[in-house]
């Protein structure tokens, strides 16, 4: 797409518009660095460039966050004492023979050797699986919140830690309980309370500390920490 009028040294860019039902501009700068912009279905791009220009230092700033955490990450290798979240902690991966099954973890993640060829995707099976059973049990501590809700999808989205459809489904990605339990909690409870609550209006908010008074400790740490929770 055409750049966005320059407004300081470096030209904006917008990468990608996803125009939906809803009524006001978003704007995400994904895993990439690329710019992404939420807008209602009718709204003029004329608009959505001003509102863009208006953003011009939150998003370069967004961005070079964004490379710079590119640049510090290292795609995993799968070796012997290479360390892999969980919840949280870090656990140190051991390549093992003939293991009951290809990857287990008890106080190390140990890997088949057999199947360490294919280790990203039995890495990534093994976080779905996990990731399912989690948000379900989190899903659970807060019935009167989960009111509503029809399914729960587990993705490999890498630039949303969670979203709430108009069909009240909610979406997360399995790298997510590479995060500690109360931060994957604050997700969960994000996309609850947007069950009912479809914007982040005061009142969202509001009703996301009703249920997690402490949910800025939580989003911060995700906001900190989150490029980590990748397996390349």
């Amino acid at each position: 797409m055409r750049p966005v009028r320059e407004v300081s040294s470096r030209p904006l860019q917008i990468d990608k518009i996803v125009r939906t039902g809803r009524k006001t501009l978003a704007l995400v700068v994904d895993s990439q660095g690329r710019l992404v912009v939420r807008a209602p279905l009718r709204l003029p791009r004329a608009d959505i460039v001003e509102f863009v220009n208006r953003q011009a230092d939150w998003i370069r700033s967004r961005q070079d966050r964004v490379l710079a955490m590119r640049r510090e990450a290292v795609p995993k290798r799968f070796v012997d004492g290479e360390c892999f979240l969980y919840l949280g902690k870090s656990y140190p991966l051991r390549i093992v023979t003939r293991a009951a099954q290809p990857l287990l973890l008890g106080q190390s993640f140990e890997l088949d050797r057999a199947a360490r060829p294919q280790a990203r995707s039995v890495f990534e099976d093994w976080y779905r699986r996990q990731a399912r059973q989690v948000i379900i049990g989190l899903v659970a501590r807060h019935p009167n919140a989960s009111a509503g809700l029809k399914s729960i999808r587990i993705t490999s989205a890498r630039t949303r830690f969670g979203s709430c459809s108009s069909l009240a489904t909610l979406s997360f990605p399995w790298r997510l309980v590479m995060a500690p339990l109360e931060v994957v909690d604050y997700v969960v409870v994000h996309e609850l309370v947007h069950l009912s609550v479809k914007n982040h209006s005061r009142a969202f908010w509001l009703r996301v500390e009703s249920l997690l008074p402490d949910y800025r400790v939580r989003r911060d740490w995700l906001r900190a920490n989150g490029h980590r929770l990748r397996l390349d």
